[in-house]
């Protein structure tokens, strides 16, 4: 990327009321104010107030495009740290393509996808992980997954991170001392309190690399496969959870002969709700399939829902499941141990009480509804809910839902503890600064401190133009 251009870019969808061109660059002034005029004589967006808005006509040459408001922010004081210029036009195709052919007429160049954010991040304005955190808040489709993005945007992890390499670098920085005093046999680092620093960064990069699997169900949406034999309710479930008539019901066995999909938001959390087809014997290659598909959705999924028909449930039946799950899904696509939830359906059909398996008796994810006559729903879903936050706090704890961060933090975690076992072990200073040296590095690339040029782009490569 050229920094010394001009971008310029449409930052709004068009077929709205209003929309917004966003020019940023060492010419962004100059630019616009060679197809923007206003009514004050010697007008030039250069000498205006910074912050401020100024109301005039987009002109080629004497042809009136449009009535717009044009937004001035002078460098530093602006989102990319340089002179930017917004023009507000009148939402139309027309209108946007005709403004941005002038800017580009007149110097300007169309900016790449993210290049308004990574100008930003060059020059000071946020660092990575502030960056990343811009483009999950506009992605966000939660409550929760908007807050996590409001609390990275707003540094939560730079501070986190900063702190961390702060300690390191002190440390790095006597052992380093050390070596140049070696032959003098002179021990600047206290080696006991160096320990208890590694064992403390330890604990505390280890709690941030294992909220991973909180931001990472929160950003992406929590996969849940409702699984169970033919004519357990499978079907009736998703569509009671979803409230609409989605799944094909049937009392014919296999009626579901492929995997179905489906959102529901419980407090500010996405849920991705799969209906499977049952697990049984069968001849039909159609139904083989589906059943195939099955065992692949529960592979990957976060949380498997077992679910059982009170009329039907015996030890036989339930131990035949649980193994047929045990046995197809090993857990090599889902790298997180999911967590299952055993539901005893169709309560209101039974008198008295129902006779649950040993086997899953104990499970403390146990609960028996009526999908039918939503019996329990609420339960079922406050299981659910209770699973993915378990005792995090997301107000108060920062959470990690980028997968880039959680990598660097497992590398740096792994160094640490290399440099722990070297500490322990007597090993020499040089040794040990290796280790620590490569847990600063990669704690630095998580907001950017140390960063390439391929790194730069390949995050920014997936920002919408505009951003």
């Amino acid at each position: 990327m050229n920094y010394s251009e001009t971008i310029c870019s449409l930052a709004t969808s068009t077929g709205g009321a209003i929309g917004i061109i966003r020019v940023s660059g060492i010419n962004a002034f100059e630019i616009v104010d060679l197809i923007f005029r206003c009514n004050k004589d010697k007008f030039s967006l250069k000498k205006v107030k910074p912050n401020t808005i100024q109301y005039g006509m987009i002109l080629d040459g004497e042809t009136l495009i449009d009535q717009v408001l044009v937004s001035c922010f002078k460098s530093p004081y602006s989102y990319t740290g340089e002179d930017v210029v917004e023009i507000n036009f009148h939402g139309s195709n027309y209108i946007a393509q005709k403004i941005l052919t002038l800017l580009l007429q007149n110097g300007a160049v169309s900016s790449k996808p993210g290049e308004f954010t990574q100008r930003a991040f060059l020059n000071g304005k946020m660092d990575l992980s502030q960056a990343e955190a811009v483009a999950d808040l506009i992605a966000t489709q939660s409550e929760m997954a908007h807050k996590i993005a409001i609390k990275q945007l707003k540094g939560g992890i730079t501070n986190t991170i900063k702190s961390l390499r702060i300690e390191l670098i002190n440390f790095a920085s006597l052992m380093e001392l050390e070596l140049d005093f070696g032959e003098e046999d002179v021990e600047f680092a206290d080696r006991k309190k160096f320990v208890e620093l590694i064992e403390l960064l330890i604990s505390k990069v280890e709690k941030l690399h294992s909220s991973f699997i909180l931001g990472n169900a929160i950003k992406n949406g929590v996969p849940v496969a409702i699984a169970g034999h033919p004519n357990v309710g499978k079907s009736t479930l998703l569509n009671t959870l979803i409230n609409e008539e989605r799944a094909i019901v049937s009392a014919q066995p296999g009626t579901t002969r492929d995997t179905i999909e489906e959102i529901i938001t419980l407090k500010g959390i996405k849920f991705r709700l799969i209906d499977t087809a049952g697990i049984r014997e069968t001849n039909d290659e159609i139904e083989k399939e589906g059943i195939g598909r099955t065992y692949k959705k529960i592979n990957e999924a976060r949380i498997i829902i077992c679910l059982f028909d009170a009329e039907n449930i015996n030890e036989e039946n339930a131990n035949q499941f649980l193994n047929d799950i045990n046995y197809f899904c090993n857990d090599t696509i889902n790298l997180l141990k999911p967590e299952y939830v055993f539901i005893i359906n169709k309560i209101d059909k039974i008198n008295g009480k129902v006779n649950i398996p040993q086997i899953i008796y104990q499970n403390k994810n146990l609960i028996e509804i009526s999908a039918k006559k939503q019996i329990n729903i609420d339960k079922l879903k406050e299981i659910l809910f209770k699973i993915t936050i378990g005792d995090i706090s997301i107000e108060n704890e920062i959470i990690i839902s980028n997968a880039r961060q959680a990598e660097n933090l497992l590398k740096s975690l792994n160094y640490l503890k290399n440099a722990l076992n070297a500490l322990n072990n007597g090993l020499t200073t040089d040794l040990v600064n290796i280790d620590i040296r490569s847990a600063i590095h990669y704690l630095g690339e998580i907001t950017g401190t140390i960063s390439t040029e391929n790194l730069l782009e390949n995050i920014f490569a997936n920002f919408c133009i505009g951003k």
